[in-house]
């Protein structure tokens, strides 16, 4: 069997698993890497190519460097400064997405959204948005935004590296060519830019899938409420700040049931500024009452002991009171009162399916009631908790962030985008010595290095580079170029909107920059035949080939938010599609106007 029709069915599969069936997309992909390799479809170093690629490693080492910023509260602390508490989708997407469009035309848009991923996934906690309507924006306006510089991709600096060999071989059959200059894609990119962002935060918001309902299906409760009461403790950062500033009048994981000054119940409202000394009761599900228990600022008001070493270092954990615990028949507000061998710290107590309506100093405790705790790595290695408690639990994704060390990770940070930006050296080692680096100053341990990398994104990243390789092999990428070149016809106009179709197409079954790199030599001869300047057609595999927005496998910052929003390959096509017409019409109508056809 031919090889061409051997890579079409694969590829048929592929799409048509990742599209209809619920099959991890990491599954899909090694499957389809796997009958390439089966069938020899190209060389094994060529289908094993990414698995060693620099970039992928990259990408793992940068899934690091967020959860060092995120760990230490570094993330928080600016998205608190720049972004706030949105109420809505509109303002979240308004506060965020420009931010992101121009850091990404400065700046490796990866690391910019791997940081932003854990700060949308609290504003949805805190703030009760719908994530799925925010994930993909903020991956579609980190590509938007690196249409806007020579440096904004590495996409525009293969393609201008490529602009210059040509021109340093001296051919003398030429379209007009001269090398691309760090704004030269300003003209069109910026417009482009502006254009796709005023799309996603009107048009695309709508095309974006829904979040179902969190706490409530058919009118009955899902999850278990517990009641929550916390502490603005002194020298905390929220004193001063209103309870809207905060984050906690109100989200889709916990409300407010009362507000104490002085041990006195006070009427509250959104603009109450906290003080010290305050507490407040919540009802929360249990996702709810991590965040808030891992709100900077926050401590539990009730614990066997007082807390003397950094909150960072402990755990929380979900555990049933059994019928020989020792506190049986006794209040939560005699805790403190009674000597205990082990440390805990009661952030939430839960009777039955609602929020308990009274003050958890006054609840007696029984058997089978249900508390989170905030313990000590020791509280896991004594034998006595065996008694105490018929089941323990450690819950996942909750930590306190360790604040002291912001300012060291945002330092070290700022070196590596520097190192980078000046070309001291590559992405990968200053990805690399950065990690290093936070895991030296104690921003991040090594566990929490390891539980960073999502290794099933790496996986996808590997296995479509393998494709890749398969379907340039196989010749179908060939056949795809002379298609294309027969489209363009006679008119520069529908040739450019051909080489902007052609960097579309290849990029929903490549890499971005592999779409350039195929697309640059037939860009280049379309426009020879028509002897016409090959700038605007320049310009148009960069932005072509970048806005890669139809197939979350395209590339890497939407691979990096597929799981995290839930999506499935529809939600891409639903939403890309329009963008990647409307980005197309801006292109191919504006670039000439910067860029003529004849010089």
């Amino acid at each position: 069997m031919s090889p061409l029709i051997i890579i079409i069915a694969i590829l048929a599969l592929t799409f048509a698993l990742l599209i209809f069936s619920k099959i991890p997309p990491a599954a899909v992909f090694i499957g389809a890497l796997t009958l390439t390799i089966t069938f020899q479809l190209a060389p094994l170093e060529d289908s094993l190519k990414g698995f060693n690629n620099p970039g992928v490693l990259t990408i793992g080492a940068l899934f690091m460097i967020a959860a060092g910023m995120y760990s230490t509260g570094a993330i928080s602390i600016l998205s608190e400064k720049l972004i706030g508490r949105p109420r809505s989708i509109l303002k979240a997407q308004l506060k965020i997405l420009p931010h992101i469009a121009f850091g990404s035309a400065f700046l490796n848009n990866t690391p910019l959204v791997a940081m932003m991923i854990p700060v949308i996934r609290d504003l949805s906690r805190s703030c009760g948005l719908d994530a799925k309507k925010l994930f993909i924006p903020l991956s579609y306006a980190s590509i938007l935004g690196g249409t806007c510089t020579l440096i904004g991709t590495a996409t525009n600096l293969v393609i201008a590296g490529l602009v210059n060999e040509t021109l340093e071989r001296g051919a003398t059959d030429l379209p007009h060519m001269v090398p691309v200059g760090m704004f030269d894609l300003s003209l069109v990119g910026v417009p482009v830019t502006i254009a796709g962002l005023i799309f996603l935060v009107t048009v695309g918001k709508h095309l974006l899938p829904t979040s179902p309902p969190s706490l409530v299906v058919d009118g009955v409760a899902r999850r278990r409420l517990f009641r929550v009461e916390l502490a603005v403790k002194d020298g905390s950062p929220l004193i001063g700040k209103t309870m809207d500033g905060a984050g906690l009048v109100k989200s889709d994981g916990f409300s407010l049931i009362c507000f104490l000054r002085d041990g006195i119940k006070i009427e509250s409202s959104p603009g109450t500024r906290l003080a010290s000394g305050d507490s407040m009761a919540f009802s929360a599900d249990i996702d709810g009452a991590k965040t808030l228990w891992s709100t900077i600022g926050l401590s539990p008001l009730y614990s066997t002991k007082e807390q003397k070493v950094k909150r960072h270092r402990h755990h929380l954990v979900e555990v049933v009171i059994s019928r020989r615990n020792s506190m049986l028949g006794h209040q939560i507000g005699e805790i403190e009162s009674k000597e205990r061998n082990f440390e805990v710290w009661l952030v939430a107590f839960a009777r039955g399916a609602a929020a308990m309506h009274y003050p958890l100093k006054e609840t007696v405790i029984q058997a089978g009631d249900v508390a989170l705790l905030e313990v000590k790595d020791t509280f896991f290695y004594r034998n006595r908790n065996e008694i105490e408690f018929a089941m323990t639990k450690k819950l996942r994704g909750a930590r306190i962030q360790r604040t002291d060390k912001a300012l060291i990770a945002s330092i070290i940070t700022g070196i590596m985008v520097f190192s980078v930006t000046f070309g001291f050296m590559s992405m990968l080692n200053a990805a690399l010595l950065a990690a290093g680096g936070m895991l030296l100053a104690g921003c991040m341990t090594l566990q929490d290095a390891g539980r960073s990398v999502d290794f099933a994104t790496l996986m996808v990243i590997a296995s479509a580079m393998g494709l890749e390789s398969a379907v340039t092999a196989s010749g179908l990428s060939a056949y795809i170029g002379e298609f294309l070149g027969m489209l363009g016809g006679e008119s520069a106009y529908m040739a450019l909107a051909v080489v902007f179709l052609g960097c579309i197409l290849m990029d929903a079954m490549v890499t971005n920059v592999a779409s350039a790199v195929f697309m640059f030599p037939i860009a280049m001869t379309i426009a020879s035949s028509l002897e016409v300047s090959f700038m605007p057609f320049v310009i148009t595999v960069m932005v072509g080939a970048s806005c890669s927005f139809i197939s979350p496998v395209s590339y890497q910052t939407n691979l990096m938010v597929y799981g995290p929003g839930e999506y499935s390959f529809g939600d891409f096509v639903k939403v890309g599609v329009p963008l990647s017409i409307l980005v197309g019409i801006v292109t191919v109508f504006l670039t000439p106007v910067f860029f003529p056809f004849y010089i």
